[in-house]
This record gives C-alpha cells, sequence and structure tokens, in this order.
C-alpha cells in the first residue's frame, strides 16, 4: 500500500450524493471545518450519557442502544463533513489540522470509556476500556509519526478508526438482547489494536528502509 500523501482517509461514502450535499449546505450555512470538527465531541457525548444510563439501568435500554448509535454514527458522519468542507469547498484553516486530530481523540475516549462502563461488572472490564482508549490514541500517533518521518498516512487496519465504531455500533445492537457483549467486544478491539499499531510500525519501518530521511 502506498501512503496517503494527502492525509485523507480513504471513504467511499465522500462520493456519495447526500455527503456532497450536506457538505454544501454545511458551507453555505457558514460552518467552518473547525466547527464541524468539535460538532463529533457533541455526538460522542451523547452516546457516553446513553451507555452511562444504560450503565445505571435507566430509561429504556432500547432507547438507550438506538441512542448510542445515533451519536456514534453522528460523529463519523461530522467526521466525514469537516474535511469535505475543507477541501471541496475551500475553508482550509492554518490550524485545521489540530482540529483534525484532537477532537477524535476526544470523541473516541468518550465514546469507549461508555463501553467500559457496560462491560464493568466483568473481570477487568473497565480496564479493558482505558487500554483500548490507549491503543486507539497509539494508533493515531503511529500514524501521525509517520507522516513526520515523511512516510505519508497510513490508515490501515484491522482497528482503524471507522472499524472501531463499526464495532460498537453491532455491539449496541446485540446488547439489546445480551449486555454482556461490550466485555468481549473490548476484547476483540484490543487485540485488533495491537495488531493495527503493529502494521502501522511495520509499514513506516519498511517505508523508512527504502527510503531513509536525509
Amino acid at each position: 500500500m502506498k501512503p496517503d500523501l494527502n492525509s485523507r482517509r480513504p471513504i467511499a461514502s465522500r462520493d456519495a450524493g447526500w455527503a456532497k450535499h450536506a457538505a454544501a449546505f454545511l458551507a453555505k450555512q457558514g460552518l467552518s471545518p473547525n466547527f464541524i470538527s468539535v460538532l463529533s465531541i457533541v455526538f460522542a457525548m451523547v452516546s457516553l450519557i446513553a451507555f452511562y444510563l444504560d450503565h445505571l439501568e435507566r430509561g429504556l435500554h432500547v432507547v438507550n442502544m438506538v441512542l448510542a448509535i445515533a451519536g456514534i454514527q453522528g460523529r463519523l458522519v461530522m467526521n466525514l463533513l469537516d474535511g469535505m468542507v475543507a477541501v471541496e469547498h475551500n475553508k482550509k484553516s492554518p490550524v485545521g489540522g489540530i482540529f483534525n486530530e484532537v477532537p477524535d481523540r476526544i470523541t473516541d475516549t468518550l465514546i469507549l470509556f461508555g463501553v467500559g462502563l457496560l462491560a464493568k461488572n466483568m473481570p477487568y472490564g473497565m480496564d479493558l476500556a482505558y487500554w483500548a482508549i490507549a491503543l486507539s490514541i497509539a494508533t493515531a500517533y503511529i500514524r501521525t509519526l509517520g507522516a513526520s518521518l515523511h512516510c505519508g498516512h497510513f490508515f490501515i487496519g484491522p482497528m482503524a478508526k471507522q472499524h472501531r465504531m463499526a464495532l460498537i455500533t453491532l455491539g449496541c445492537v446485540a446488547c439489546i438482547w445480551y449486555t454482556p457483549v461490550f466485555y468481549y467486544l473490548l476484547i476483540v478491539m484490543n487485540v485488533g489494536l495491537v495488531i493495527t499499531c503493529y502494521r502501522r510500525l511495520a509499514k513506516i519501518y519498511v517505508h523508512l528502509q527504502k527510503n531513509p530521511v536525509q
């Protein structure tokens, strides 16, 4: 795989009509890509609150899981649209790189912490969530490390951001019938994150061996 020198995650839905129309609408309203990035944190908070309420056994279980899914998908949509508004509608900002990365780390932390609350009663359930948070940050660090070493951005998985969110979304559906699913989900996620960190580091290592930084 060639490094992504443009630092844009390959997303198929970027070419979808609804995404193009949504990005055009947001740009026309004068919303900046940085503001849209911050909105992803609001959606992640919705997921966290839903997980927290379910942890306390308050509210309807199914409603909580639907809200959690809505928050997760809203976060991903904001992640998609901020880049589209910035690039396709020429609204790039000198500080865009900060808003492109930092909100993602916050949203990962909020959502994974919420997942941990629903695995808390299982052995080391919350510890698994903390490990998933740390490893998620590590995958992003390794990706940006590769870019800083002129290797480009490697977005490979098996547990990149979109894969983590897809797994949690499926977990929310399964959780409607089997709440402990999040415990096993976190185990799978952590194994996948370790593999992802290794694969990204290996890509950087091979690239540097062939193209030493001067």
